[in-house]
């Protein structure tokens, strides 16, 4: 089983070089250099010159770097894209992400072995999110921009996210559907750091692979919830091995502390331990 961490996706502005800098350290599982919203319009061509070197110097370990380009329709959309795809990054982010034509439209263009991420930010994104998860093989992420969609849907940042509630799920089950990620969107308020583990528990309960975030010190509490805990591996293991015996000898369901496991729960082990090592790989590299 093949997992790639997506538990913190850290937006860096591309038009700061320090930052650009610092990411090359960080513990973020993914790196977003940001062409879009963290960046003033007299810096866009600056910025997408300093992101295209930045990743092409390296230097950012196993970790996946991305590029998040202007929107369609922007002035900046197609000498981004022109750019990024001659980048070595992993992918490349679309924001504002509304119909399948926008995912074929950038897909086709991208070179072997780059991938897509969509930003859903929009009520008309939220509506076609089925249709935006299955539009192209290349697309591996559903990304939430819940601050775009704070203001289109007219709703606050309340802490239980009450007005966000349908869209998150929503994508998720867009996501799930598709087989691909999706990551939960960021929360504003740096020095809120009770609020931030509360969001990221709400997310991983509700779903999410990881959360987006806007600041470094926010990274470990993300790696922390949206991780196997070590009860949680320790479990997995204990599963697969009561599923290896149950198998092996021609049961289809086993017992484990007085639950029944069946090959769904199997299914999750594996997962959880997959995920497991590939955070441990991470680590290392």
């Amino acid at each position: 089983m093949s997992i790639v961490p997506r538990r913190s996706v850290l937006y860096m502005p591309a038009s700061n070089a320090r930052a650009l800098e610092k990411a090359r350290s960080l513990p973020a599982d993914c790196i977003i250099m940001d062409l879009e919203d963290a960046v003033a319009p007299a810096m866009k061509a600056s910025a997408r010159e300093q992101a295209v070197e930045a990743a092409a110097a390296g230097g950012f370990g196993q970790r996946e770097v991305a590029i998040r380009i202007n929107g369609v329709g922007t002035p900046w959309f197609e000498q981004d894209l022109a750019a990024v795809i001659r980048a070595p990054v992993h992918a490349v982010v679309v924001p504002k992400v509304e119909d399948a034509v926008t995912v074929q439209h950038v897909a086709d263009q991208l070179p072997e072995g780059m991938a897509l991420w969509a930003m859903i930010e929009t009520p008309r994104g939220v509506a076609n999110a089925d249709e935006i998860a299955l539009a192209h093989t290349r697309l591996q992420v559903l990304v939430m921009g819940t601050s775009d969609l704070a203001k289109e849907l007219r709703v606050p940042h309340r802490p239980d996210r009450l007005g966000f509630l349908y869209s998150l799920s929503r994508c998720v089950v867009a996501a799930r559907m598709a087989g691909i990620d999706v990551i939960d969107g960021v929360y504003l308020d740096i020095a809120d750091t009770a609020g931030f583990s509360a969001s990221c528990e709400q997310g991983r309960a509700l779903g999410f692979d990881g959360k987006s975030l806007i600041h470094p010190g926010q990274i470990g509490e993300a790696n922390r919830v949206f991780a196997p805990s070590a009860d949680d591996v320790e479990r997995a293991g204990r599963i697969r091995q009561a599923w290896q015996e149950a198998v092996t000898a021609g049961n289809g369901v086993a017992v484990l502390d007085g639950k029944l496991v069946e090959n769904l729960h199997a299914e999750e082990a594996e997962r959880v331990l997959a995920l497991s090592a590939a955070i441990a790989r991470l680590r290392q590299g």
